[in-house]
């Protein structure tokens, strides 16, 4: 890896990168991308690990689109990052390794969840539009994508407003109105985050009696999701639903190059 080679294609689409060896990453003997800042604003840490040989590449880049695809090998294992600029900061996106993205655009279309691609298919959109924040087929904003269903018909009674989107810690996405519909109920508390379901629960009470202190919540896991209004962000410009949309997350979180993401949001 020749890191003033990496260093010079990362200027290419206006951003630093620094190469720092460290040992005992999170996840040994693999590559950790995070996005630091230093006097001079942001720039990518790209961490090799110090006890196992590691290679850098960038495979492609678009310094019109402020992008570009990196691949990181260590270990026997091959990770790819869709590095670059969206709206008002730089980013790192794990590419799911059942994508056979080889380019930035490429990358880009392997992040869209199936059901968008399948709309855009649909709807016909054209190919110089797909990647853009909003065509016929979605509106995105970061991570989120918001595919319209103006024929939607929700209880009223069951809207929420002023509700966060939020993927694991990342500063959500507040959104003016929100409404979910099916999935399982399922009880959450502090120790079981992810919820059981009333099989897991009641089994759980049968077992340890004291559980039911502590402090559950019945939530619903893996609804469909829908809102309207205003979706804001710190880090992105408001934008403006006029009907319906469903919500849909980026398929990063398929990675398994994702635990090598420090920094998402």
């Amino acid at each position: 890896m020749d890191v003033n080679v990496l260093q010079r294609q990362f200027a290419r689409i206006g951003a630093r990168a620094q190469v720092s060896e460290r040992s005992g990453l999170r996840v040994r003997g693999q590559v950790s991308l995070d996005i630091i800042n230093d006097r001079r604003g942001e720039l990518f840490d790209i961490r090799v690990p110090g006890e196992a040989p590691a290679d850098v590449d960038v495979l492609h880049s678009e310094p019109k689109l402020r992008h570009l695809l990196l691949m990181a090998r260590s270990q026997g294992e091959k990770h790819k990052f869709l590095c670059g600029h969206d709206e008002r900061h730089w980013f790192v996106a794990a590419i799911p390794e059942t994508a056979s993205a080889s380019t930035v655009r490429t990358a880009m279309e392997a992040l869209k969840p199936a059901d968008v691609v399948s709309r855009q298919q649909r709807v016909n959109v054209r190919r110089k539009n797909r990647n853009r924040r909003r065509n016929e087929a979605f509106v995105r904003q970061g991570e989120w994508f918001f595919v319209p269903e103006s024929q939607m018909i929700v209880n009223s009674r069951m809207v929420l407003t002023n509700e966060p989107l939020r993927r694991g810690g990342g500063k959500p996405h507040m959104v003016d109105f929100l409404y979910r519909s099916g999935g399982e109920a399922v009880y959450v508390c502090s120790r079981h985050p992810n919820g059981l379901t009333q099989t897991q629960f009641n089994t759980l009470i049968s077992r340890t009696p004291d559980a039911k202190h502590w402090s559950w919540t019945t939530m619903r896991r893996n609804p469909s999701v829908y809102v309207k209004g205003r979706v804001r962000h710190a880090d992105h410009a408001t934008i403006v639903l006029q009907d319906w949309h469903e919500v849909m997350m980026n398929t990063e979180t398929q990675a398994a190059a994702m635990r090598h993401v420090a920094f998402l949001d």
